[in-house]
């Protein structure tokens, strides 16, 4: 084959690894500006609302780790396209949902189909491409993720208003398809050595994970008995991994302390983040009767501050400060959350809060992953997004089941507040240079 057109089957590979990330992220913050309208037309107990996000997040979260290991074992070109193929059925059934059970079904479906599909990327982008086109390939999932964070809400709230909330899973439909298509200039690739599936330990973390996103979700007296038993399971996961000779995640990763300090950090400041861009739609919509569009353009904000500080700390303020930016960029997120706790200071809040988790993430994950060896590297990024995606379902329960119990959205900024401060003593042994 030439050069030439080698070259471009590459980059027409990539387009398709990067809308797939774009598929997954619009999934994950589209249906938080649509859960009060699904509501409303799939009438059930107000619990339901979190449930439309938290029952996506969860098992994508929950079956990363596994999900990177299945590319491992059968290849990673062939995981993605199966992935992506029940992504897209699963995007039609909850288009055609008749109520809401089936919908959050279908929504877990989606989650569990998406956490086949997402661990794939960076290495097929490492089997596509080396040296500096490599780097430039990577560089470019930033820019697309915070694309992707600034469109979610907006053509959420746009599509449910003009269209139908069914319109909002209809998208994933073409999207998909033209994925499956191109996926062809896809190279397959999979581990030379073929890992071993830890099936009792994707049981366990899923099982504990489950009962204690249950319990938060939907709080009652009788639930503190599950949120018992979903940590003695995870408990139990645990001691398995250290136990078994083919564990989920690299035990190694545990003897330094920067990278235990990474998961908590990471848990917080994603529970924080989503729980918040959850309050905000439900609040607008459930306590003030404002509709769905004006609930997306609410978001914009955020969506548009977090973008743009991502790639400002990420080219000028990480280069030459380092893993200290992390902690300005908390600062903005508690004043910011703070702002809508006391003042309700919206527009201005959001967009606060929007330029700290920008300015929080890049410094974040570099000093994380910078704590790992390079044979703990696919473990560790592994890990880390599936705690942040676990702390983004988590984030929903609490902050979003507050605010359905309380019917006060400043106690569930203040909650938001606290996550903040929390998030910046976990993430303090990441500062130093020790153990790097």
């Amino acid at each position: 084959m030439p050069t030439r057109t080698r070259y471009r089957h590459r980059w027409a590979a990539l387009a398709v690894l990067l809308t797939a990330e774009a598929m997954n992220l619009l999934d994950a913050t589209i249906v938080q500006v649509a859960g009060p309208v699904i509501h409303a037309e799939l009438p059930g107990p107000d619990a339901d609302i979190p449930w439309f996000s938290a029952a996506y997040t969860l098992p994508f979260a929950v079956f990363l780790i596994t999900g990177g290991r299945l590319g491992d074992v059968f290849g990673r070109a062939k995981t993605f396209k199966i992935g992506v193929t029940g992504f897209v059925l699963s995007s039609l059934v909850c288009a055609a949902a008749p109520d809401a059970a089936i919908l959050i079904g279908a929504r877990a479906v989606q989650g569990a189909a998406a956490a086949l599909v997402i661990p794939q990327t960076i290495g097929l982008i490492r089997a596509l491409f080396d040296g500096d086109e490599r780097a430039k390939a990577l560089g470019t999932i930033g820019p697309v993720m915070g694309l992707s964070a600034v469109t979610g809400p907006l053509l959420g709230g746009l599509l449910t208003h003009e269209v139908s909330w069914r319109a909002v899973f209809l998208v994933n439909v073409p999207l998909g398809l033209a994925v499956l298509l191109a996926a062809r200039f896809l190279r397959e690739d999979k581990a030379e050595t073929r890992p071993k599936l830890d099936v009792a330990g994707t049981l366990l973390v899923v099982a504990g994970t489950g009962l204690v996103g249950y319990a938060l979700i939907n709080p009652a007296g009788t639930n503190l008995w599950l949120l018992a038993a979903g940590a003695a399971v995870l408990a139990g996961f645990g001691f398995h991994q250290r136990r078994t000779s083919a564990p989920l995640v690299e035990p190694s990763l545990f003897a330094n302390r920067g990278f235990p300090s990474a998961l908590a950090g990471s848990l917080l400041f994603f529970a924080m983040m989503t729980g918040l861009m959850q309050v905000v739609p439900m609040r607008l919509q459930l306590g003030e009767g404002a509709d769905v569009r004006t609930a997306g353009l609410t978001l914009v904000p955020l969506s548009a501050g977090l973008a743009v500080a991502s790639w400002f700390a990420g080219s000028r303020l990480v280069p030459r400060f380092g893993a200290r930016v992390m902690f300005a960029g908390l600062a903005l997120v508690l004043a910011g959350t703070l702002a809508l706790a006391l003042a309700d200071a919206r527009v201005g809040a959001l967009a606060l809060c929007g330029l700290g988790m920008g300015t929080f993430t890049v410094p974040f994950f570099s000093a994380a992953l910078d704590r790992v060896r390079p044979h703990e590297t696919g473990s560790a990024a592994g890990l880390l997004n599936a705690v942040q995606q676990l702390g983004g379902t988590l984030g929903v329960a609490l902050l979003g089941g507050l605010y359905l119990n309380t019917g006060s959205a400043a106690t569930a900024f203040g909650v938001a507040a606290g996550l903040t401060v929390a998030a910046a003593v976990a993430v303090v042994p990441l500062s130093s240079r020790r153990g790097r």
